[in-house]
């Protein structure tokens, strides 16, 4: 009896040691909040989710002008000034022309426009290889960074910066 025991006991420890692994762990996870700049009562969230080598990114915004408005991510995660300006300019860790995400040269930053509607309240939702989430490549890692909302339709053209207008909101990426 007692061998049968220890051997029951012994599959039981196999078994539970070869057990599917969570893979939870695997996803990284940051949620944030806009504060308002530029006198704006722009207000909102964005998540950014990392998972299987890709981000998903996804903003909700109110408080916005009815009308399209462009995103970026930009260089420092630093709100203080009451414009946004603290943030700095796109964050560009390759160093290209200001552009249309996806299309020719563009700054990894270069999120896009979205629409707010006559309430003025917009949504976007991109997902990218191109970013991740505190894995140390500078080229690629959005901690550290600020999230800026733009008052107008980034031009996808005028350098260095698409010619967006005032900087209404503005959040930290960070953890």
């Amino acid at each position: 009896m007692k061998k049968f025991i220890v051997f029951t006991l012994a599959i039981g420890s196999v078994l539970i040691g070869c057990k599917p692994q969570n893979k939870s762990a695997d996803t990284k996870k940051i949620n944030i909040s806009f504060e308002a700049k530029s006198n704006s009562k722009v207000s909102g969230t964005a998540t950014f989710i990392e998972k299987n080598g890709k981000v998903t990114f996804e903003a909700k915004l109110s408080g916005l002008k009815p009308g399209v408005h462009a995103i970026h991510i930009h260089e420092k995660s630093d709100c203080s000034a009451p414009d946004g300006s603290s943030a700095g300019g796109h964050w560009n860790p390759t160093f290209k022309k200001h552009g249309k995400w996806g299309v020719g040269e563009y700054h990894k930053g270069d999120i896009g426009n979205f629409t707010a509607d006559a309430n003025g309240n917009g949504s976007i939702k991109i997902t990218t290889d191109e970013w991740c989430i505190g894995c140390g490549d500078q080229t690629k890692d959005i901690l550290g960074k600020g999230l800026i909302v733009h008052e107008g339709a980034d031009d996808f053209t005028s350098q260095p910066a698409g010619n967006a207008g005032a900087r209404v909101a503005c959040s930290a990426i960070i953890k």
